[in-house]
């Protein structure tokens, strides 16, 4: 079950960009994932795992196809108690969006981090969360 709801977390081919919110950052790929690691253990929370999805695509292009589309790109994934208890109470189907997760990726020197959107309503309490850790570690 939980493999499952991590691979729920890592579909951004399902995602459109108005289903994301990304912000530039000016530094480093390595310096904005250590940004988002900081920001999601100084809230308290536990990082779950951190899936390599730049990793996995670049070492798949070849048997796959397709072009180089990140140097590097990382999801944090991790969870809130509080606030899954909180939305979760308001609708017991909210289930399906957690864990929660806020990338990092570089593509053509950019860098950038950000999270996908939910529906509106209770899960907006999970967006000001994951902006709130996107700004913190993206220096915004």
């Amino acid at each position: 079950m939980r493999l499952a709801a991590l691979a729920l977390a890592c579909l951004p081919s399902l995602a459109t960009a108005q289903d994301v919110v990304s912000y530039d950052y000016p530094g480093s790929f390595e310096d904005a994932a250590f940004g988002v690691e900081s920001a999601i253990v100084n809230r308290g929370l536990v990082l779950d795992f951190v899936s390599h999805v730049g990793e996995m695509l670049n070492r798949t292009q070849e048997d796959v196809g397709g072009e180089q589309l990140y140097t590097e790109a990382d999801i944090f994934v991790f969870c809130s108690a509080v606030v899954s208890r909180e939305v979760m109470e308001a609708n017991p189907d909210n289930i399906a969006f957690c864990p929660y997760g806020v990338f990092v990726a570089e593509r053509d020197g950019q860098v950038r981090v950000g999270y996908r959107t939910y529906p509106d309503g209770p899960m907006d309490q999970v967006e000001t969360l994951l902006d709130g850790i996107a700004r913190e570690a993206a220096g915004q």
